[in-house]
């Protein structure tokens, strides 16, 4: 059995991602009702939850939403509900939810792919300050 807190939301990110860390902090500070938690994906906890949903690290370079004992989501999916939690004006990116899962897939790994050539990469991951620490697993 993991570790994790069963009652937040987790969030599996890239770690040294300049995008995908900005886009951690914006959910950090728009997260009022404390619901998330992070862990990079190549860090340990994230590795072992990636392996109790049966996710193959390697096959995937994607944000992860882990709901302990509901669901999973990944990708556009993942974005979308994150979205749907954080409330205005975060939620309004679920007017993308309308289309095939297919399509907004295709569309979140164009950004997948460049957003390193386009944001940059860190060399390690980010060390969270005292502030934001205990959001990080």
């Amino acid at each position: 059995m993991l570790d994790i807190p069963r009652n937040k939301k987790i969030i599996l990110f890239d770690g040294v991602c300049n995008l995908c860390d900005n886009t951690v902090q914006k959910v950090i500070k728009a997260d009022k009702n404390d619901q998330f938690r992070f862990a990079s994906l190549d860090s340990e906890i994230g590795k072992q939850i990636l392996d109790y949903i049966g996710v193959d690290r390697q096959k995937m370079d994607s944000i992860v939403l882990y709901q302990p004992g509901i669901s999973y989501y990944l990708k556009s999916q993942a974005a979308f509900k994150i979205a749907s939690y954080l409330g205005l004006p975060y939620s309004l990116i679920n007017i993308f939810s309308v289309f095939p899962k297919a399509l907004t897939d295709i569309g979140y790994d164009f950004i997948a792919k460049n957003r390193y050539k386009w944001y940059g990469k860190k060399e390690s991951c980010m060390i969270p300050n005292e502030s934001i620490k205990q959001k990080f697993l």
